[in-house]
């Protein structure tokens, strides 16, 4: 007997229906084709031992089963509640006349218990596509799956609850979210707060500046100057994720399983990977490929602190992404893109010993050794970063006041507002939402300078020798700051602070 189960396999951020045909015949024999890893090779075991564990069993024939496309790789142990409830029917133990109408999906422990499975958002989202009435998956997804409307998600915990479902027509428990009031509820403030940071006002500037216009920030100070208590505050003043940036966010943790037991990402991702990551890790791949850690970082923020400490290959590899917004990863057989639109905040010491500017330290590094720590940084990848700025050690007289600083609710009323002014400037375009993501022809548009401001900006060029890149970047940041104060025309001052904002290109730096 012939029956046909489907499951779903997710490549990149996308999921494709897989169809699983068994086939239950006389003789003897287990063949499972269609290009199985060995996750999905195994299940015979799992499978094995869950249906005997509830009453059921495989049968002792011949049992064919092909997962189709046949050319397209599955891989992991998802597939195993699809695999046992064809054979089941198959083999006809059980009866089921409406089993097209579900995707079916789990990982079955040996008694038949069921364990969470990655990708369950993006799976739920192409069962609504394709038409199918209902999804049924591990418990621990069912709010993840849930947040798709227009599809029946039910989270069952054994195997027996989905076996007497088809079977013997008992109801399962669907599992309903409301996907606004979820997300809506979950919009809590981050546990890190701006008001905790003492002094360090011009840093707090730098980095308002750098959320208002998404600009990449690299922060350059000695040990303990404060540069990743910093770095952890950004997420708190950028404005709140819309509905889709959550659904895109949620999507990308699906894959990886990140996602359990909870709805929605409300809060914005805060990545921040060791200097010892592989760049393989860092931009996704592998044998099958998964998002790296600038995916995950996606819509919120990556902070590598020590950048001179990552291997140079690593680094390289994220100046593509910076750029695109997007990873594209290609193999032989398949070709998949992830988003990677993040934001870049990177820390770093001035020197190898960490007190290079520092009138209160001894210089212990030679002019040879500094050469070699900031070569370690290559200029195209400073280029892409908008904005340098030094961060010095708070005097004792700071730390010691009993005064709060300004918190991050105040500075992210004033981020919003400037991002709402670049939402309707650029409402006309595509792929632009803010002003980092300006290209050179919408920067001469929207940067326009005065010939005072022209000057001032040439004289800097040529003074710290900076390149095209950075020219547009200065403007950028100027735009930015022009927009925190509610001005339409990019002025002198607003072209000067954002010069102040270049550290690494002055002389005495980089060489």
């Amino acid at each position: 007997m012939l029956t046909k189960v489907f499951g779903s396999a997710v490549f990149g951020v996308e999921a494709t229906t897989i169809t699983v045909e068994v086939n239950v015949d006389k003789g003897v024999g287990y063949h499972l084709v269609g290009l199985p890893d060995n996750a999905i090779k195994e299940s015979n075991y799992r499978i094995a031992a869950a249906l005997l564990n509830n009453g059921y069993k495989i049968p002792g024939k011949k049992i064919t089963i092909n997962m189709a496309p046949a050319d397209l790789r599955k891989e992991g142990s998802a597939y195993d509640l699809t695999l046992a409830v064809g054979i089941l029917t198959a083999s006809g133990q059980i009866q089921s006349n409406n089993l097209d109408q579900y995707l079916i999906m789990g990982e079955l422990s040996l008694d038949g218990s069921l364990q969470p499975i990655k990708g369950a958002l993006p799976i739920a989202v192409k069962a609504r596509e394709e038409g199918y009435v209902g999804f049924i998956l591990p418990k621990d997804n069912a709010k993840e799956a849930a947040i798709v409307s227009d599809l029946k998600v039910y989270g069952v915990e054994n195997i027996k609850e989905v076996i007497d479902f088809f079977d013997k027509d008992e109801p399962l428990e669907q599992t309903i979210v409301d996907t606004r009031a979820e997300f809506y509820k979950n919009l809590d403030f981050p546990e890190f707060d701006f008001s905790d940071v003492k002094g360090q006002e011009s840093i707090k500037r730098c980095m308002e500046i750098a959320a208002a216009g998404g600009h990449n920030i690299i922060l350059i100070g000695p040990p303990g100057s404060g540069k990743t208590m910093l770095a952890k505050r950004l997420p708190s003043i950028l404005p709140p994720m819309t509905l889709h940036e959550a659904l895109e966010t949620t999507k990308i943790h699906s894959v990886v399983g990140k996602i359990k037991n909870m709805g929605l990402m409300s809060q914005r991702p805060f990545r921040s990977p060791h200097h010892t990551i592989s760049d393989v890790a860092l931009v996704g791949g592998g044998a099958y490929p998964q998002p790296g850690e600038i995916s995950l970082s996606h819509n919120g923020v990556l902070f590598l602190d020590e950048l001179p400490e990552f291997k140079r290959g690593v680094l390289e590899v994220m100046r593509q992404p910076l750029e695109d917004r997007e990873v594209t990863i290609s193999r032989a057989r398949f070709t998949v893109t992830y988003p990677s639109s993040f934001m870049l905040v990177a820390s770093m010491n001035p020197s190898p010993g960490g007190y290079f500017n520092d009138p209160d330290a001894p210089v212990t590094s030679s002019p040879a050794e500094m050469q070699r720590y900031m070569g370690k940084i290559s200029g195209p990848l400073l280029d892409r970063i908008d904005i340098h700025i030094e961060v010095t050690p708070v005097p004792f007289e700071k730390l010691s006041e009993d005064r709060k600083g300004e918190g991050s609710v105040d500075i992210r009323k004033r981020v919003t507002a400037a991002r709402e002014i670049q939402t309707e400037r650029f409402k006309e375009l595509e792929n632009v939402h803010y002003n980092a993501q300006m290209n050179t022809k919408q920067i001469r548009e929207y940067c326009k300078l005065d010939e005072a401001s022209k000057s001032l900006l040439k004289n800097a060029m040529e003074r710290l020798n900076l390149s095209a890149r950075a020219y547009d970047r200065i403007l950028k940041v100027a735009r930015t700051i022009a927009d925190l104060e509610k001005s339409g025309q990019v002025t002198g001052n607003h072209i000067s602070e954002a010069i102040q904002y270049r550290s690494l290109d002055r002389e005495g730096w980089l060489g």
